[in-house]
């Protein structure tokens, strides 16, 4: 009795296991060009949150936006008064008509974490928040690329192939020579 030789399936098995997700999109399927990704990282910012408050700071440069919202039902408050103790300097934020507090400190901030306390009055209520500003670093300019991910799939394809033309080479003498064995006796 002949059985079917397991070289075939056992190839397929492969390439299947090595070759990469990729699918490609037929016509009418196209969801259009992917959306810009940023090429700045986000800017630096802080949270500061208390039973009644949350406030959020951004630090562009030297100017921090606050956002204060309450935290029972996140609306924002837009009338308050806003003094920050960052790092050991005192500022007051001034109040810009959006609903946003803008602080803008003496100097740029060095790399590094800076503790910031936010001292809250909102009409009769007072609060006291506290938070860190964590500033990173900028990547520099000589650091390596990151390889391309297409890249790394073009490996792992190339080597899918060259596998499966070893198999296939295999397959065609192992074939052959099975056919020689049995000869054309009947």
């Amino acid at each position: 009795m002949n059985l079917p030789h397991p070289l075939p399936a056992l190839c397929a098995a492969v390439l299947l296991l090595l070759s990469p997700g990729l699918a490609f999109a037929g016509e009418g399927h196209d969801h259009g060009a992917a959306p810009a990704a940023s090429a700045s990282p986000a800017l630096p910012r802080f949270t500061a949150v208390s039973d009644a408050f949350e406030l959020v700071g951004i630090l562009q440069d030297r100017q921090l936006t606050l956002y204060l919202d309450r935290a029972t039902d996140n609306s924002p408050v837009t009338d308050a008064d806003i003094e920050l103790d960052i790092a050991g300097t005192p500022l007051k934020a001034a109040k810009h008509g959006d609903g946003t507090f803008v602080a803008v400190l003496p100097a740029r901030p060095e790399p590094g974490l800076l503790p910031i306390t936010a001292t809250l009055a909102v009409g009769g209520e007072a609060d006291l928040l506290a938070g860190e500003l964590d500033l990173h670093e900028a990547p520099h300019a000589d650091e390596p690329a990151r390889t391309p991910q297409w890249k790394a799939y073009a490996g792992w394809g190339l080597a899918a192939l060259a596998l499966l033309a070893a198999l296939a080479a295999m397959a065609r003498r192992m074939g052959g020579a099975s056919l020689r064995r049995t000869g054309g006796a009947a």
